[in-house]
């Protein structure tokens, strides 16, 4: 990719110890040819990152997806060395890693099949809040996009809805959603396409160093070194979708990254929602389109995002209360349990916070519903009544 990039020294001096399961996982990441799902799988039949890279050829080639070409790979690989200068790295700029496993890792992201085996993080920050929103469009926004952007995410704040905004720092409306989330005192996720160790575009550093000390973080991927190549965009925009509740595109042209982003979220389950524009705009003919198809929900007003997404007004401030003389099973407590903490979820995120069975739950779900302990909300969430 065109373009200029900040450069954070690396780390030359003696590899401190190391954390063993990240060292670990790191290494399998490595490994040529081994894609995020095909590494989980690998650990998942190894038993660990750590015996994956200790494994026998031979039982390697019994793994599904595993031949003898990629059996052998792994059992000659050569990536520890780079993987301690990775763990070094981190420790020298005190940036944190979350293995996919860890309870810390971001639920949503875990549900994504191909999300990332590590998590580089730069801040602080609990990715597993009720809300997180990404918003992503056009890098050549124009007046239009950049006011609706800017007037969506301050109506937010302002209802009272405080979600995580997701984006990517590039030019035009990444920025921009960053930049209004920074304003009006909301945490935001830039997901970059390169390493920690270099912010892309420079020109966005500073807004890159005020998202890191204002609650929010750098996020990726790539290990340090990487380049902001062609490629590397579009596989941080998995990331981007797999995050998020929702994906918002504000400005999107015919062709771009922003609907591969939507493309993304809509593979996830995810909803996908797009701000309309005028007919004859370039600028506008990706969300005209998502919106034409019933791809995208159409977002007009900061009332359209709360209805499709099932957030209350104020909803923090609710107090929810179960109907009288009712009688929960134990499972049907522990779920009413979640909704009272976190109001307005979907499935996937109540399956994580109870452990029931994903066949057990939808069947308490409906029961509940029936029963009128609660209700099922636009994009696939649940409340109680």
């Amino acid at each position: 990719m065109p373009g200029n990039a900040t450069t954070i020294p690396t780390y030359t001096g003696t590899i401190p110890p190391v954390d063993n399961s990240l060292l670990y996982h790191i290494a399998v990441g490595l490994i040529s040819g081994i894609g995020n799902t095909l590494a989980k799988r690998l650990i998942a039949y190894c038993g660990s990152a750590e015996a994956v890279l200790r494994e026998k050829k031979s039982t390697l080639q019994k793994i599904p997806g595993i031949g003898d070409m990629l059996a052998q790979e792994i059992s000659e690989q050569q990536v520890l060395q780079r993987a301690e200068k990775e763990c070094a790295f981190l420790a020298k700029n005190n940036f944190s890693a979350l293995c996919y496993s860890d309870e810390q890792y971001p639920q949503r992201l875990a549900q994504c099949e191909d999300g990332p085996v590590v998590l580089f993080v730069n801040g602080t920050i609990d990715f597993n809040q009720a809300k997180v929103l990404s918003i992503v469009g056009t890098r050549h926004a124009t007046p239009y996009g950049i006011a609706q952007c800017e007037t969506i995410v301050a109506q937010l704040a302002k209802r009272g809805h405080a979600p995580v905004i997701i984006s990517g720092l590039a030019y035009g409306i990444d920025i921009c959603a960053h930049k209004a989330a920074l304003q009006n005192n909301l945490p935001t996720v830039a997901v970059m396409a390169t390493g920690l160790d270099e912010i892309y575009p420079s020109l966005h550093y500073a807004t890159a160093k005020k998202i890191t000390t204002q609650g929010g973080a750098l996020v990726t991927d790539f290990l340090s070194n990487t380049k902001p190549d062609r490629q590397n965009f579009i596989q941080r925009n998995r990331i981007i979708a797999g995050l998020a509740d929702a994906t918002l595109v504000v400005e999107s042209g015919e062709k771009g990254g922003s609907l591969i982003t939507a493309g993304l979220a809509l593979s996830y389950n995810r909803d996908v929602l797009a701000v309309p524009g005028r007919t004859d705009d370039a600028c506008s003919k990706g969300c005209n389109a998502l919106i034409r198809s019933n791809r995208a929900a159409l977002v007009e007003t900061v009332a359209d995002i709360e209805y499709a997404l099932g957030w209350e007004l104020n909803a923090k401030e609710k107090t929810r209360q179960l109907p009288l003389f009712v009688s929960l099973t134990a499972e049907e407590q522990t779920i009413a349990n979640v909704l009272k903490e976190q109001p307005s979820i979907t499935i996937d995120t109540l399956y994580h916070a109870t452990k029931i069975p994903m066949a057990r739950l939808s069947a308490l779900l409906f029961t509940m519903e029936m029963n009128n302990i609660l209700r099922t909300l636009p994009g696939k969430r649940y409340e109680l009544k």
